[in-house]
C-alpha cells in the first residue's frame, strides 16, 4: 500500500508542479502518469505464495520458485531491508522479506514444513540457526496477536 501512496504522492507532486508553472499538458500529464506508474511497479512489494513442499516470490518481471523439502541453505541477509535467501538443491533461489512469514502464518508453516524434510534429509546444510529465529519470531507474535484478540493485552 505504501508503494502506491508513493506513487500516488508523487503523480500530484509533478501534475501540480506542472500547473504551478503554466506548463500543464494532455501529453505531459501521460508522462508523469506513466512514470508513477513505473515507480509503483518498481516498489511494489513481491507477492509470496506456498504450496505443498514448494515456495514462490513473483516480482516486476518474473517469479522464482524453490522446493522446500530439498533447501540447500537458508540465509539471512542483513542491511538495510533484511532478507531471507533460499536455496534449493536444484539451484532455485528465492530472496524474501521475513516480515512476510511473520504477518502470514500459513506461509510460515509451508516453509517450516518443507524445511523439517530437508533437516531429517540431510539436504539442508546452512540454516538451521536462521529458521529457528525466525520460528521464535513468528511464535511470539502469533502468541501477542492471541492475547491482544482475548483483551489479555
Amino acid at each position: 500500500m505504501s508503494s502506491l501512496r508513493c506513487a500516488a504522492v508523487l503523480l500530484v507532486l509533478l501534475l501540480v508542479l506542472d500547473w504551478a508553472t503554466v506548463r500543464f499538458a494532455l501529453w505531459r500529464a501521460a508522462l508523469r502518469l506513466a512514470l508513477a506508474g513505473l515507480l509503483f511497479a518498481v516498489l511494489r512489494p513481491a507477492r509470496v505464495s506456498a504450496g505443498e513442499c514448494w515456495l514462490s516470490s513473483r516480482r516486476l518481471l518474473r517469479e522464482r520458485r524453490v522446493r522446500t523439502d530439498l533447501l540447500v541453505s537458508v540465509r539471512c541477509l542483513d542491511g538495510i531491508s533484511p532478507r531471507l535467501l533460499l536455496r534449493d538443491a536444484f539451484g532455485g533461489r528465492v530472496e524474501l522479506d521475513p516480515d512476510v512469514l511473520v504477518t502470514d502464518p500459513q506461509l510460515w508453516y509451508r516453509l517450516d514444513e518443507g524445511a523439517r524434510k530437508s533437516a531429517a534429509d540431510g539436504t539442508l546444510l546452512y540454516g538451521a540457526t536462521a529458521l529457528r529465529r525466525i520460528s521464535q519470531r513468528v511464535d511470539r507474535e502469533t502468541a501477542r496477536a492471541v492475547f491482544k484478540a482475548s483483551g489479555l493485552k
